[in-house]
C-alpha cells in the first residue's frame, strides 16, 4: 500500500467515534503479550461489525485521535531473539495476512496494524479468543452471545464477499481485473468510460466502492477474472495446475502448466490444453477417416469445473489439480463433498461457494444444477469406458477418468462400479437397468447374458442396487434400481 492509500485510511479512522471495537489508538505501548491480544480481539470483533480489516494503530492519542506520533518500530522490535511480527503470526491461530505498515503524517511517525477479519473460526493468541466489548478487550469465552453471533456470521460469510485486495484506485482495479473478458463473456457492451466499467464490476459484486475513490477487489472478482492471481496474497496458492507424467506414476513429469489467470478468463484454455495432452483414436467411418480424443470432453468439462467451484478456499496453500497419466486422468480438488460420493449422480450438488457456481453456470462454464455428473456418466458410456471413480483422501475430493479397456480386462471392482452408476443413470432418466441394458452398455453380445447376470448379481451383492420389483421372479424380465431409490 502506497503513503496515500495509508494516510486516507488514518484520515478515516480518526474521523470514527471514540468507541469502534474494530479500530484500538496507541501512544507508545508495545508490551508484545497485548499487542498479540489486540489483534485477537480486533480480528473477531470486526466481522461482527462487517468490517473487512481491523485496525491496531500508534501515534493517535486515544481520546482526542489527535496525531501525536510514535516512537514505537515494530519492525526493529524483538521478543528475545524473534523478530515480533514472527512471534505474533506464530501464536495466532488460524494464520491470518497481518500487515504491518510504518509512514510518517504531518512529520509524526505513524504504525499501523491491519488485521484481517476472522473468516472461518475466532481468531486466538496463546490459544485464548479475544473480543472487543465497547473499548474493552475481553476474553471471547465469557461473552457467549458473541461466540455465538461469530459462529453464525462465519456461516454466513462466504469466501466470495470476502476482499482479496482493498483500498486501491480505480487504475490499479482496472489494471488487475481482466474487465473485458468480463463483458465478453456476459455478453455485454463495454462501457465507453472508466466509471461506467467500475459501476458495472460493483454491480456484478466483484468489487466495492469506498469512499475518497478508493475501491476493493472481491474474493468472487479476484478468482474469476484475475490478470494474475499472484498479484493476491491469499490467491496466489489457488492457480489450476495441470501436470502431465510419462507413465502410470507420478515418476517422470512430462510438463506441468499452471494457469495463473482467474477460472473464468482461464477455463477454456485449462480445457483446451488438457485435450491437447490426450491421446487419440483413429475412428474409420463410411467416407472418412477420424482422430477422437480417448476422453470425451464433456466429462474432462465438468469434472474441472466441479473441481473449481466446490473446492474448499479455507485450506490455504493448495488447490485445483489434474493429472494426466497413461492410463488414467485425476482430477482433484481441497475439499470433502458435502454430499456422498455415492450419491453424486442423483443429488443435487451443494457448494460452500454458491456465489462463484451461478456464475459459471451462468457464462456456460458448467451445467445447471444436479446435471453434470450425469453427463459425465452418460458420455463414459458413450465411449466404452470404465465407469469413473469418486474418492476421498486427505479432506481432498477425487475423480477419476480411466482409458479404454476391454471388458475382460476389468477387474471385479471396475464392473460393479460401471453397473451400479449405470442403474443410477437409468433411474434419474425415469427408467430402470435391465440385463439387456447392461449388455448395451459393457458391448456384451446377447448369446452371453450370463456374464451381465454374473455382473448384476455381484452388484447385488455389495448392496448397490436391488430389485426394481421384489415379487418378480422372472430374471429375464427383471429390472433393477439403485439402492438408495
Amino acid at each position: 500500500m502506497d503513503s496515500n492509500q495509508l494516510i486516507s485510511i488514518l484520515q478515516q479512522l480518526i474521523a470514527l467515534p471514540q468507541e469502534t471495537e474494530w479500530v484500538e489508538f496507541k501512544h507508545n505501548n508495545k508490551t508484545p503479550e497485548e499487542i498479540g491480544e489486540y489483534i485477537s480481539a480486533l480480528s473477531n470483533s470486526a466481522i461482527l461489525h462487517s468490517k473487512n480489516s481491523g485496525y491496531l494503530v500508534w501515534g493517535i492519542e486515544n481520546n482526542s485521535h489527535n496525531i501525536i506520533g510514535t516512537k514505537f518500530k515494530p519492525k526493529q522490535t524483538k521478543v528475545g531473539n524473534e523478530e515480533l511480527e514472527n512471534w505474533l503470526l506464530r501464536l495466532l491461530s488460524p494464520k491470518i495476512n497481518l500487515k504491518i505498515y510504518e509512514f510518517t503524517f504531518d512529520n509524526k511517525n505513524i504504525v499501523l496494524f491491519e488485521i484481517p477479519c476472522a473468516t472461518h473460526q475466532p481468531v486466538s493468541f496463546k490459544g485464548i479468543e479475544y473480543i472487543r466489548v465497547g473499548s474493552y478487550k475481553k476474553n471471547l469465552k465469557d461473552y457467549p452471545q458473541k461466540e455465538k453471533e461469530l459462529w453464525s456470521l462465519f456461516t454466513y460469510q462466504t469466501f466470495e464477499k470476502r476482499i482479496a485486495l482493498e483500498n486501491i484506485t480505480a487504475d490499479e482495479v482496472l489494471a488487475k481485473i481482466n474487465y473485458p473478458s468480463y463483458f465478453e463473456l456476459t455478453k455485454q457492451n463495454l462501457p465507453d468510460n472508466k466509471q461506467g466499467i467500475l459501476d458495472r464490476l460493483a454491480d456484478e459484486k466483484l468489487i466495492t466502492i469506498k469512499p475518497s475513490n478508493y475501491y476493493d477487489i472481491t474474493n468472487l472478482g479476484a478468482i474469476l477474472f484475475a490478470k494474475k492471481l499472484s498479484d493476491f496474497a491469499r490467491l496466489g496458492r489457488k492457480a489450476i495446475r495441470v501436470i502431465i507424467y510419462r507413465d502410470k506414476a507420478r515418476l517422470f513429469t512430462q510438463r506441468e502448466q499452471v494457469f495463473e489467470k482467474g477460472y473464468a478468463v482461464s477455463f477454456a484454455e485449462i480445457i483446451r490444453f488438457i485435450n491437447e495432452q490426450l491421446p487419440q483414436n483413429e475412428e474409420i467411418g463410411q467416407a472418412l477417416r477420424k482422430e477422437i480424443k480417448m476422453y470425451p470432453e464433456i466429462a474432462i468439462r465438468e469434472l474441472v469445473a466441479n473441481a473449481i467451484i466446490h473446492q474448499d478456499f479455507n485450506m490455504t496453500g493448495v488447490s485445483s489439480t489434474i493429472e494426466i497419466f497413461a492410463d488414467r486422468i485425476e482430477i482433484r480438488n481441497p475439499g470433502e463433498p458435502l454430499v456422498d460420493t455415492m450419491r453424486f449422480i442423483d443429488v443435487p450438488p451443494q457448494s460452500r461457494n454458491e456465489d462463484l457456481a451461478s456464475f459459471m453456470r451462468r457464462i456456460n462454464i458448467c451445467e445447471e444444477r444436479g446435471s453434470g455428473i450425469d453427463k459425465v456418466i452418460n458420455a463414459v458410456e458413450i465411449f466404452q469406458l470404465p465407469a469413473p471413480e469418486f474418492n476421498v483422501k486427505s479432506e481432498h475430493t477425487e475423480a477419476i477418468l480411466f482409458s479404454y479397456k476391454e471388458l475382460k480386462d476389468m477387474d471385479k471392482s471396475d464392473r460393479i462400479r460401471a453397473c451400479y452408476q449405470h442403474a443410477c443413470l437409468k433411474y434419474v432418466c425415469r427408467e430402470q437397468m435391465t440385463n439387456e441394458s447392461l449388455r448395451k452398455r459393457f458391448e456384451i453380445d446377447d448369446k452371453n447374458y450370463s456374464m451381465a447376470s454374473r455382473i448384476i448379481a455381484d452388484t447385488i451383492s455389495e448392496n448397490l442396487i436391488k430389485p426394481y420389483d421384489p415379487e418378480n421372479k422372472s430374471k429375464k424380465h427383471a429390472k433393477y434400481i439403485p439402492f438408495w431409490a
